[in-house]
């Protein structure tokens, strides 16, 4: 009996390791660096000095907000409602990318992913569209990467950025809205090029209820989500909480600006959070701050080697912004940020490099796994496709908005 519970506890922490892995590669790998540079570099008193509390803080709160307003369906019933109004493939995938492009400029590029690539799965099933899934996923993962780079709070490394440099969102939108304009215009050419402006069948009668209904629980017997079970259908856009949280987002906006202090912006959400819906803390991506920390650790240790430090800021002086895009490809934007902030101050250079250096590979910007993970698990045999259609069109994406960069930069 003992070998049999043996066996199956080991059996168990097998697979919550691989699950672990899977979930959050690059939190184990951070980790494994920050624990690693501790014995190069004895803990002391300067590593009170590493961790970034402002970056720390602010990202929290605003995942916190998100995760809030996605517990009611907000951004899910604004799509319900654009896609009421859809009656050409062009359209639609208009729509589609115009949620994860504009929403993305506030609540990230990942959780504009997470929100409405699964939504648009569904309805390319609903309008019998399902051969157009790869290319219509993959203009979606564009259009969250290149809308969220726009904005301070569009993605942990520009918030990040703006903290680090106490930078006006004002001058950072001057900074990035070429690239973004730019962008808009290379998507909706693009969709022009692969969609055709023939009606839907079938799509004529649909109004936004239908959708919501199909898409958030298409059978009823089935564990009702999240948006459901706390405001019920027709309540509208979570009644009071809609507004709470809103106010919550300003008040978040306003710490990002500089305008109030990080402890009452960290007092004032977590306050009303516990007092409106403590189940939104569950449904944070906690792996995110303590993948920032891990980093954190790391380069502060590293810096603190002078043959790394030369050499690092040798590299990133030579040519921060091709060296940004480039490093991003490897090991994606948010720990090239974190590492080549420490080592250079021109951060013009650096703050487009890391956001055009979103595209590109799959793992160039971490939320475009989301985009893969979706497809992929709904249609196996896609895998290759998606992985040929997406490295394509971000290279073509990635090639002229960097050539734009050299002209401006």
């Amino acid at each position: 009996m003992r070998n049999y519970h043996t066996f199956y506890g080991e059996m168990s922490m097998r697979r919550w390791v691989i699950q672990t892995l899977k979930r959050e590669t690059i939190l184990v790998i951070a980790s494994i660096l920050a624990i690693v540079s501790c014995f190069i570099v004895h803990p002391d008193k300067e590593y009170l000095g590493y961790i970034h509390t402002h970056t720390i803080g602010q990202l929290i709160c605003l995942m916190l907000v998100v995760a809030g307003m996605q517990r009611i369906g907000v951004f899910r019933i604004i799509g319900a409602k654009m896609l009421s109004h859809a009656r050409t493939p062009r359209f639609l995938v208009l729509i589609f990318i115009g949620l994860t492009f504009f929403s993305s400029m506030l609540i990230t590029n990942d959780v504009a992913l997470v929100t409405f690539v699964p939504f648009a799965i569904a309805v390319l099933i609903m309008a019998h569209m399902e051969d157009k899934t790869v290319i219509t996923v993959t203009l979606m993962t564009l259009g969250a990467n290149l809308g969220s780079m726009l904005t301070p709070v569009g993605n942990a490394h520009n918030l990040y950025l703006a903290a680090k440099t106490e930078m006006p969102i004002g001058q950072f939108l001057l900074i990035m809205i070429p690239y973004s304009g730019m962008a808009a215009i290379l998507l909706i050419i693009a969709t022009f090029i692969f969609f055709s402006d023939k009606q839907i069948p079938g799509f004529e009668g649909l109004d936004s209820d239908t959708i919501e209904r199909h898409i958030l629980a298409p059978e009823i017997e089935k564990e009702q989500p999240d948006e459901i079970r706390i405001t019920g259908y027709g309540a509208g856009y979570g009644g009071w909480r809609l507004y709470v949280y809103i106010a919550l987002f300003i008040v978040c906006l306003l710490a990002v600006s500089g305008i109030i202090p990080l402890w009452a912006m960290i007092a004032v959400c977590f306050g009303v959070f516990f007092l409106t819906d403590r189940r939104a803390f569950k449904h944070v991506d906690w792996g995110l701050p303590l993948t920032f920390v891990a980093f954190f650790i790391f380069i502060g240790n590293m810096r603190r080697v002078p043959e790394f430090y030369t050499l690092a800021a040798n590299l990133v002086q030579i040519d921060p912004l091709d060296v940004a895009v480039g490093s991003s490809q490897l090991i994606s934007n948010v720990p090239t940020t974190l590492l080549l902030a420490s080592f250079s101050n021109n951060w013009h250079a650096l703050i487009v490099g890391t956001n055009l250096g979103g595209m590109g590979t799959l793992i160039a910007s971490m939320a475009s796994l989301v985009s893969f993970k979706a497809v992929t698990a709904r249609y196996p045999e896609k895998k290759r496709n998606y992985l040929g259609v997406y490295t394509v069109m971000n290279v073509v994406f990635l090639a002229i908005l960097l050539g734009l960069a050299h002209l401006l930069v």
